[in-house]
């Protein structure tokens, strides 16, 4: 197997999960880890037997052609972008930048070189989403009519070590949580033409509950709380809610309804989980989930994905149509909260293939 070289810059929360995963697709060959902390970067490269690298050494690095930026939501677009100049493809962690405007200049910058981007979540290539995809695809629920988004939680400072980025700006519930649910629904229903909806900041400033910096006072510099529509291309409405400062609640991550029938859809942060439809007139029932990266946390399959594309020349699933896409519709709420107004989309994303098998063993997905 002819296997891409992967630079990985960032080496925080997120990095382990990836290096984790990184580890079932063959095609992916580890070139090194690179940190502006150098010490974190030699720590996480002891950890996972891979070489702890500078950035400079994998820009300049001929082998490596991926580079998979997992930096601060921030830097995301920066590090990307000398990541093309340096003659790589580049996939970055969610989202694929803190507003349009800049996700649009990378978009650009990659096609002006002919590279490809792509960007997280690529959670909707598990099992699970896989599964109610094709049920919608055969039509079980009838003409798709709309559907609920929730992710809901008192916030992240209860629990992640350094949660301050998420309350600066390029943080906030929607750019953080937003793109799995919103890519998901990408995934089963198409591209989103609308978008209404109001965002609130109730708290200026939170209490971290969590080490190392318990008892610290962070300020919140975003909107915590943000609900709205989106309208579908399809026809399908659906509404989303994504906070901070639900306490907690009752609804389930994702349904989709239809003419004939619901489907509740696994949690779009987890690539499986148990997926129902009821049929009109009918009740809940689970269905067989047997596409495959639906038992474990596969957090890189859409770079093993994009890998693959490369060699066989064909488009990536999480791509960067599809992040910029979902970026602009993330940044509709906040727009439409500050005007009044219902949003139009302006960018279209194609819906990705269907992952139809596995590509553990070095075959390509179809």
């Amino acid at each position: 197997m002819d296997k891409v070289g992967i630079g990985i810059i960032g080496c925080g929360n997120i990095s382990g999960a990836y290096l984790t995963a990184m580890a079932s697709f063959p095609i992916l060959d580890i070139r090194g880890v690179a940190d502006l902390n150098r010490e974190l970067a030699e720590a996480k490269a002891r950890e996972f037997n891979v070489p702890a690298k500078t950035v400079e050494e994998l820009f300049a690095d001929p082998k490596v052609e991926i580079i998979v930026n997992l930096t601060i939501p921030k830097a995301h677009v920066a590090v990307a972008l000398q990541a093309l100049e340096a003659g790589k493809h580049t996939y970055s962690e969610k989202p694929l930048g803190i507003n349009f405007v800049e996700g649009k200049k990378l978009a650009d910058a990659a096609k002006a070189r002919n590279l490809r981007i792509g960007a997280a979540p690529d959670t909707f290539l598990g099992g699970g989403h896989q599964t109610a995809r094709a049920l919608i695809d055969q039509g079980v629920i009838g003409q798709p009519v709309g559907g609920s988004a929730s992710f809901m939680c008192p916030g992240h400072e209860r629990w992640h070590p350094n949660p301050a980025f998420y309350y600066e700006v390029g943080g906030g519930p929607m750019l953080d949580m937003g793109p799995y649910y919103i890519t998901d629904l990408v995934n089963l229903l198409g591209p989103v033409s609308q978008v209404a909806g109001f965002a609130t900041t109730p708290r200026a400033e939170r209490l971290v509950t969590s080490e190392p910096r318990n008892g610290e006072r962070i300020p919140v510099h975003v909107p915590t709380h943000v609900a709205g529509m989106m309208a579908f291309a399809n026809g399908a409405v659906v509404q989303i809610a994504m906070s901070f400062d639900v306490a907690g609640h009752k609804h389930v991550p994702l349904e989709v309804y239809g003419t004939e029938g619901t489907l509740i859809v696994p949690d779009p942060n987890k690539f499986g989980g148990p997926v129902e439809y009821l049929k009109k007139g009918g009740a809940f029932e689970d269905q067989p989930v047997t596409a495959p990266y639906a038992e474990g946390n596969f957090r890189s399959l859409g770079v093993a994905d994009m890998a693959h594309a490369i060699r066989s020349n064909r488009p990536h699933r999480a791509n960067g149509d599809l992040a910029l896409h979902v970026l602009e519709v993330m940044e509709a709420f906040h727009t439409a909260s500050e005007t009044g107004r219902t949003v139009t989309i302006t960018t279209v994303a194609e819906r990705p293939a269907p992952l139809s098998e596995s590509i553990v063993d070095g075959r390509l997905a179809k």
